[in-house]
């Protein structure tokens, strides 16, 4: 089940928000941990095991860990610490790599293995950093162990944020886990960032999605079409993202939830440094904290920070899929942060401030197509074709003047302009009209988005494979 459909939006969320606020407080984890598991469960229930180990295990974990906190026993506790990691990184692995890892060692030694046919399950990378990030604060002493197993298994399956993120911390939920105080302005500003959220996917993650798809299946495209192929990725991927996050953290104000923002415009970055700072920004965060930190980070001169940065990266693409791409994907932003670390940035400051916009974008464009084909020859051919002759056809032409309005949409919706343009409207507006201009739009998004869904059979979602 995904948020942008008709099951999702006219029957599950409807009635889980009715038997919600219906419900005793000290109910309502009970009610998000088992209609969660049903929101997991929808598409794939024998994978809800899965989960309730993973949540059971670090439970028990989280719990162990206090113990021997309590008794002074260090040694206990870290063994438990290790015990979750290899755990967690064990499941991960076995469902997540081991197909990839049969087929190439039979790739290399012509091992003739079988491969095991898993299916991933979905979520899977997310929730197993999220139990991760929980038993090593625990061992850190940043939040005290949960002893409510409903309440814990309430933050590993909620369903906001449970297939695609944002990769919510347990330390900054906590307090909300144990006691939170909804209200119907927050559930009201909640739901209008979950219509924003559903309308930048609908109106237009899928719309550029299907022109990439049309483009990325042409045998020999114009550079200029492979071009705007590779522009339609870009903006698919950010939007279908970004939207996802959007209605993520606004069904966690509904339900008296704050999590962090996952995205800060990334387009607008002037540096590769700074698009990842404010692109998934939980996982960077959780990358940041709990490999490439207590790895050394910077403390340890410029070698060790390279090194450090080579294996943040590395991992960071191949957290993304059991596929060659996403490593290459990997190596390719290491090697880039690690030029800028040493050479890039002193070089870009001193150049005009449209120079380090055009590189980044540049960049970031061509990190896309990396990511978005997994079969190395496509992948060499497509790139072939963004730089040799013809640079231009007719369908290039055809294709740019036919989309040229979502295209425009998409660069001007990815930036701060439709924001700042808000804001300055917004004080000439008395409360009530505010309220009624905000009201009007959000109906507007979300019958737009509806007519989407029911007339569009192209609806995928990008995460999934993750």
């Amino acid at each position: 089940m995904v948020f942008s459909s008709t099951v999702f939006l006219l029957l599950f969320l409807p009635l889980v928000a009715l038997v919600y606020f219906v419900c005793p407080r000290r109910w309502r984890n009970g009610v998000l941990l088992a209609f969660s598991l049903l929101f997991y469960g929808w598409g794939e229930p024998k994978y809800i095991l899965i989960m309730l180990f993973s949540t059971v295990f670090d439970y028990c974990n989280g719990l162990a860990i206090g113990r021997f906190r309590e008794k002074g026993k260090e040694a206990g506790a870290k063994a438990i610490l290790i015990l979750s990691c290899v755990g967690n990184l064990g499941i991960l692995g076995f469902f997540k790599y081991t197909d990839f890892a049969i087929a190439n060692i039979n790739g290399l030694l012509h091992a003739g293995i079988p491969a095991l046919g898993l299916a991933l399950p979905i979520g899977i990378s997310f929730y197993t950093f999220q139990t991760m990030s929980y038993t090593i604060d625990v061992y850190r002493g940043l939040v005290a162990p949960q002893r409510n197993i409903v309440n814990f298994g309430a933050y590993v399956t909620l369903f906001p944020q449970l297939i695609a993120g944002p990769i919510v911390q347990y330390k900054t939920v906590e307090r909300e886990l144990n006691s939170r105080a909804e209200t119907w302005q927050e559930a009201s500003a909640g739901m209008q960032r979950f219509c924003v959220g559903l309308a930048k996917k609908v109106l237009i993650a899928n719309q550029v999605g299907a022109l990439w798809e049309e483009i990325s299946a042409m045998a020999s495209p114009s550079a200029a079409t492979a071009w705007l192929g590779a522009i339609a990725f870009t903006f698919q991927i950010y939007f279908d993202f970004s939207g996802y996050s959007d209605m993520a953290i606004g069904l966690g104000h509904l339900f008296g939830f704050t999590f962090l923002e996952n995205f800060d415009h990334p387009y607008e970055s002037a540096s590769v440094t700074e698009f990842w700072r404010r692109w998934h920004i939980s996982l960077g965060t959780w990358f940041r904290e709990y490999v490439y930190i207590p790895l050394g980070g910077n403390r340890h001169g410029k070698a060790r920070q390279i090194l450090n940065l080579a294996i943040v990266w590395f991992l960071t693409g191949l957290w993304h899929g059991a596929s060659w791409n996403f490593v290459l994907w990997g190596v390719y932003y290491a090697v880039l942060l690690i030029l800028e670390k040493t050479v890039l940035l002193k070089w870009l400051r001193r150049l005009p401030a449209w120079v380090g916009h055009v590189y980044t974008i540049f960049a970031f464009v061509m990190g896309w197509v990396l990511f978005a084909i997994t079969d190395f020859a496509a992948l060499g051919r497509y790139v072939a074709a963004m730089f040799t002759a013809p640079l231009w056809d007719g369908m290039a032409g055809y294709l740019l003047l036919s989309n040229a309005f979502l295209l425009l949409l998409a660069t001007v919706g990815c930036t701060t302009l439709p924001l700042r343009l808000w804001q300055r409207w917004q004080k000439r507006l008395s409360p009530a009209a505010d309220t009624a201009v905000r009201t009007a739009w959000v109906v507007v998004l979300l019958l737009l988005s509806f007519a989407f869904l029911v007339g569009d059979s192209y609806n995928p979602f990008l995460y999934f494979r993750f």
